[in-house]
């Protein structure tokens, strides 16, 4: 490819919303040259303190900046590491022809982030400057000024839609194939899938003339093995798709599972009763999931203490572990193990915020609601894993709650696109709702 000439290259320039979604974004406009509005670090030291991932990644990016600078002028342009990197400076508001402020009546960071692009477009009339945001209506603004503004796409997923969902139908399968896999519960994977090139632990309902069996591809063996329907801890998968999640959670093989579905589809349920029906097999089963404070606003605004604001957000997670323990009577000894393990915290229910940091060995970890999670934060809990720890993440792509994420760059659609095909991974999608029927209305029709 030529070379991109000086008249070429672009000028991006980061919100702050980018750099707490990813603190080395900097580095990843390749040739193209990166400003930073004062603005935006003065957002950033209010996001220094606290052990959340935006305080880790505004901690990080500062260092780096440090780093970059090496002593020099940050209102000029230093050069970003590597030689086909560009360049990058901090940019100062300063009198523009269009003032963002008196514009949308108001001031307020965006605003002067909004002017600070606007005085660079002015200065440098012969090249691009693009304002680039995860707040949709920052760019709305900017657009509305004449200011191109786009999204940070870096990690970003292509089509949600072609999301691996670890399921397949393969219709007109010899009969024969299926008689084997009942009487031996596994074939070659040639018999099944002759042509075609298998996803590890991906699941199949194979379908011939008479009957149909549910089935799996087993890369260790280069297999189709078949999947029975087995009940975990009293509960009973309802369909396909819950008897294939359940399998993927029970198997010693897989340490790492996600699950995405609708609300009602029983992500959640299922990932607590496998956890439950393999308690003796790990130290301790975690159930967590990340705080999205209610109306944007910190957890400090709810009334009272620490335990009385969290319990909104903990509550659905107890319901499920409650259901569970209702499949059975009080004198049940299943009842009172999950009473028991409560209370010596062989079981613990907790915000994703307070398990970070821990290493986890010996631990079943399930990740509530992960499609509130960025691709950092998923990487992060990842890494966390220690001997003997099974990670499984649950949640629905299309239900985000942090208003800096979407469906094609939130952590779990990354998670699905990055690590299929490997042997220690698996994905299934739950399709249909197994609430009640009402609930199944509502996702249907409203």
């Amino acid at each position: 490819m030529a070379k991109t000439t000086a008249k070429e290259k672009k000028i991006f320039v980061l919100d702050t919303s980018v750099i707490l979604y990813a603190h080395d974004s900097i580095l990843n406009f390749a040739e193209h040259d990166v400003g930073i509005p004062i603005t935006v670090l003065e957002e950033l030291d209010t996001f220094k303190k606290g052990n959340d991932t935006k305080n880790f990644e505004a901690r990080e990016f500062t260092r780096l900046l440090d780093k970059l600078a090496k002593g020099k002028l940050l209102q000029e342009w230093n050069p970003l590491n590597g030689k086909t990197k560009g360049k990058f400076k901090v940019l100062m508001e300063m009198d523009s022809k269009v003032d963002a402020h008196k514009v949308f009546g108001e001031r307020k960071n965006d605003h002067s982030i909004l002017n600070a692009a606007l005085t660079l477009k002015q200065q440098e009339k012969k090249r691009q400057v693009i304002l680039v945001s995860k707040d949709i209506n920052l760019r709305l603004k900017a657009k509305s000024l004449d200011l191109p503004a786009e999204d940070y796409e870096t990690g970003k997923i292509k089509n949600v839609n072609t999301l691996h969902t670890g399921k397949y139908e393969i219709n007109n399968v010899s009969s024969e194939v299926i008689d084997e896999l009942f009487k031996k519960g596994r074939v070659e994977k040639k018999a099944v899938l002759p042509r075609k090139k298998a996803i590890a632990n991906s699941y199949y309902i194979l379908k011939s003339e008479k009957n149909s069996v549910l089935s799996y591809y087993n890369p260790t063996e280069n297999t189709v093995d078949k999947v029975d329907k087995n009940p975990v801890y009293g509960i009973k998968p309802r369909n396909a798709e819950q008897t294939f999640a359940i399998h993927a959670m029970m198997d010693p093989e897989i340490k790492l599972v996600s699950i995405n579905g609708v609300a009602g589809t029983g992500k959640t349920l299922l990932a607590l009763a496998s956890a439950l029906e393999q308690r003796r097999n790990f130290k301790q089963i975690y159930l967590a999931r990340p705080i999205v404070p209610l109306s944007n606003k910190d957890i400090g605004y709810l009334p009272g203490d620490i335990k009385s604001k969290l319990n909104p957000y903990m509550e659905p997670l107890w319901d499920n572990l409650k259901f569970i323990q209702h499949q059975f009577k009080e004198s049940d000894k299943e009842f009172k193990h999950i009473t028991d393990m409560v209370n010596k915290e062989k079981l613990m229910i907790t915000p994703l915020a307070y398990i970070r940091g821990r290493s986890l060995s010996n631990i079943f970890f399930i990740v509530d609601e992960a499609q509130n999670l960025t691709p950092h934060e998923i990487k992060t809990i990842i890494t966390r894993a220690g001997e003997n720890c099974k990670i499984i993440f649950t949640g629905d792509i299309y239900q985000i709650d942090t208003p800096y994420l979407d469906s094609q760059s939130n952590g779990l659609s990354y998670l699905i696109d990055r690590i299929q095909d490997h042997p220690m991974y698996a994905h299934i999608t739950l399709e249909k709702g197994e609430r009640s029927e009402l609930a199944n209305l509502a996702n249907e029709l409203l």
